[in-house]
């Protein structure tokens, strides 16, 4: 009988088990994809760590638990599987070794008497707590302890951190029906909103609620911290392609000849951005308190979008290659990325970020900047318009670069001069990529 246990992925203790790829009788093979998993870092697939029957299922999908914990049991082949349950039970979790006491109050009651004094009854959160949670509460200084969870069976969600750092804890509903109720009392006020109002008085237009996806939550989580952490900026540079737009169209079908894939405008811009990084160097830096800190390496991630989500895969050493082994490292991470083939450190160390937003037709944005990073470039579509050159109207092939810097660290004259060096780069560009 072989354990199979949720493993250890880059810095996270917890993962939850988002899929599984084999049912309870099923027979796998060594590698074999056997479940999926989400972390605070990544969404992949993990294989089969032996050949044989999977017996029993410990962990049904959706559940969070911590790495090492057992998921699963592969039998030899042949051996029977086990009865499978009537009911799947939730999975037990050990108390956390460093969690403190939780403040537990009585419930009112509904006499005229004065409420009882809180009484402090040793709790621990149950289940674990995620890496947010533990992160929002180092940087700010929180006593988790004083926080009452209103997660599943108490757990301490993001939700509560939040609600305890505005004033105070978030207080538990006493029943299923207390909303409810909560819109009932507040739709007999003049200043009620219209939907709980609504709510209260009968049935709505009809509307389908179905929860989030652990991706779409993490994501959630990380653009809420980058806006609340780095004070947001951006801006916009138009861009003249020409030069790099005929470079390509001569070379394309040579390039997808020998290389097999096609020649697109992103590696060109990769490498214009290292360039510009080479000269200003803080735009590869992070804040650490009061400290700037930079980065010798230059490492680019590349936002790909997936299927109800998007993941950020990193190319190591960018400065280092040229348009062709850019093209050819952003063709397999995001292939991979896809595929849910990415290893743990293949999403972590970037130290600044590009997002191509132009590949399905938008003309700029403003990105949120990847944390811990300091700015983020953005793409937008490259066409054909009509420009004045040299008091002449040409066909020229443009597009918008919307650069989104920490103003904590970065200056708008500074973000404006590094994207004025991509911008001159591209337009100037004389680089053999063949």
């Amino acid at each position: 009988m072989t354990d199979v246990v949720m493993p250890q992925m880059g810095e996270s203790i917890v993962g939850t088990l988002t899929k599984w790829l084999k049912k309870a009788g099923e027979t796998v093979v060594l590698d074999e994809p056997l479940f999926e998993i989400s972390t605070d870092k990544v969404d992949t697939e993990i294989p089969s760590p032996a050949a044989g029957v999977l017996s029993e299922v410990l962990v049904q999908e959706g559940q969070t638990v911590q790495v090492n914990a057992v998921v699963a049991r592969i039998a030899g082949e042949g051996a029977p599987a086990a009865a499978p349950k009537a009911e799947a039970t939730e999975a037990k979790h050990e108390p956390d070794p460093v969690a403190e006491p939780v403040a537990v109050t009585t419930a009112r009651s509904s006499s005229s008497e004065a409420p009882p004094a809180a009484v402090s009854v040793p709790v621990t959160p149950a289940g674990p707590l995620s890496p947010l949670v533990r992160r929002m509460a180092r940087e700010n200084n929180i006593d988790l302890s004083k926080i009452s969870g209103t997660g599943a069976g108490g757990r301490i969600t993001k939700d509560d951190v939040e609600g305890f750092m505005k004033g105070g804890t978030p207080a538990r509903s006493t029943s299923s029906e207390a909303p409810l109720r909560v819109a009932a009392a507040r739709s007999t006020s003049s200043e009620a909103p219209p939907f709980l109002a609504a709510k209260a008085a009968g049935p709505i237009a009809k509307t389908r609620v179905e929860p989030m996806s652990t991706m779409r939550q993490k994501i959630a989580e990380h653009m809420i911290m980058s806006k609340r952490t780095s004070a947001h900026v951006t801006t916009v540079h138009r861009v003249d392609m020409t030069k790099v737009a005929k470079m390509r169209a001569r070379h394309k079908d040579a390039f997808a000849a020998r290389h097999g894939m096609s020649l697109t405008f992103l590696p060109f811009v990769t490498r214009a951005a290292t360039e510009a990084i080479a000269q200003f160097p803080i735009f590869n830096a992070s804040i650490d308190g009061t400290n700037i800190v930079y980065h010798n390496d230059i490492n680019i991630g590349i936002a790909v979008a997936l299927d109800g989500g998007l993941i950020v895969p990193v190319i190591k050493g960018a400065d280092e290659k040229n348009v062709t082994g850019l093209q050819k490292s952003i063709v397999d991470l995001a292939g991979r990325a896809r595929a849910k083939q990415l290893k743990p450190d293949e999403i972590q160390g970037g130290t600044f970020s590009i997002t191509n937003f132009g590949s399905f037709g938008s003309v700029f944005a403003t990105p949120v900047i990847n944390q811990p990073q300091v700015a983020i470039l953005g793409v937008g579509t490259i066409e054909k318009v009509a420009a004045v050159v040299d008091d002449a109207i040409a066909i020229r092939s443009q597009c918008y670069l919307a650069l989104t810097f920490d103003h904590r660290l970065i200056d708008g004259a500074l973000a404006d001069q590094f994207t004025a060096k991509v911008k001159a780069v591209l337009e100037n560009w004389s680089e053999d990529i063949l």
